[in-house]
């Protein structure tokens, strides 16, 4: 069933007094000024995957590089009305847990303390060698200063919080401060798999779950589209709130084709 008006109480006819386990994608993000991947109406993109990071200096360089300039959009991105209302609903106790499939940290910002990066985190960067992980922030300021003149204005910015410039040849990279080993932000490429312990903790909180609401995901990589398969295979109620098709749609109770922050404020 698909809705895109009485939004909010076609939620509540489906869920009741069921708390919700909540699964969000990037839509839930463009609020925030964030772009998405696969909303409506953006473009096609060439994400940059694991392997060809993992392949050597050249692209290691072509991603810090933009990634060095797209910081300071991502960076100070602030939460929208879908994380606060998120947050809020943690707090009246409404929710049993919230797994996040983006990488921009916005819902531990806006007060949500039971949440699971299943992707990562961008503001947290980890060395290839050695694995430890220090803050992004602290990176910044090291290519900052390896890099004083490397600036650029108007680029577009990206998903993945950098932007699009060719001309990188010239960056100079910041290696691990600890072992001098590579360094790669905190999140799972595309291409690369989300570490066991992650996937075993969103099971257990899908396993646990009275309803699941998926807010602003295509549902297009399987990473979190396994979950709404395993809650379905539960019979709990599935509600997926999200502009466009997903790929989900068919084993959802309820679809509204609606804007996160509409159906929530309501």
């Amino acid at each position: 069933m698909t809705l895109s008006t009485s939004a909010p109480t076609a939620l509540d006819d489906v869920l009741g007094d069921r708390r919700w386990l909540v699964l969000t994608g990037a839509g839930v993000s463009t609020d925030s000024g964030i772009p998405d991947y696969r909303g409506p109406g953006a473009p096609v993109r060439a994400p940059m995957t694991g392997q060809q990071f993992r392949s050597g200096v050249p692209a290691r360089r072509r991603y810090w590089a933009r990634a060095f300039l797209g910081w300071s959009t991502m960076g100070a991105a602030a939460p929208n009305l879908t994380h606060t209302a998120l947050a809020d609903l943690e707090s009246a106790g409404r929710l049993s847990g919230l797994i996040t499939q983006n990488v921009d940290g916005l819902h531990t910002t806006a007060g949500s303390r039971d949440v699971v990066d299943l992707h990562g985190r961008l503001d947290r960067v980890i060395c290839l060698d050695c694995e430890d992980v220090t803050a992004r922030a602290d990176l910044q300021q090291r290519l900052g200063a390896l890099n004083p003149d490397f600036t650029a204005d108007g680029l577009e910015i990206l998903p993945d919080g950098d932007v699009a410039l060719d001309a990188t040849a010239s960056f100079v990279l910041a290696d691990c401060a600890r072992c001098g080993g590579p360094l790669k932000p905190d999140v799972v490429f595309f291409g690369e798999n989300v570490p066991p312990a992650r996937v075993h903790a969103c099971t257990a909180l899908v396993a646990d779950a009275e309803a699941l609401v998926v807010l602003g995901s295509s549902l297009h990589v399987f990473s979190g589209r396994r979950f709404v398969k395993q809650a379905y295979q539960r019979g709990i109620p599935i509600v997926i709130v999200n502009r466009g098709e997903t790929r989900g749609d068919d084993l959802a109770t309820l679809k509204l084709d609606a804007g996160c922050a509409d159906v929530l404020a309501g």
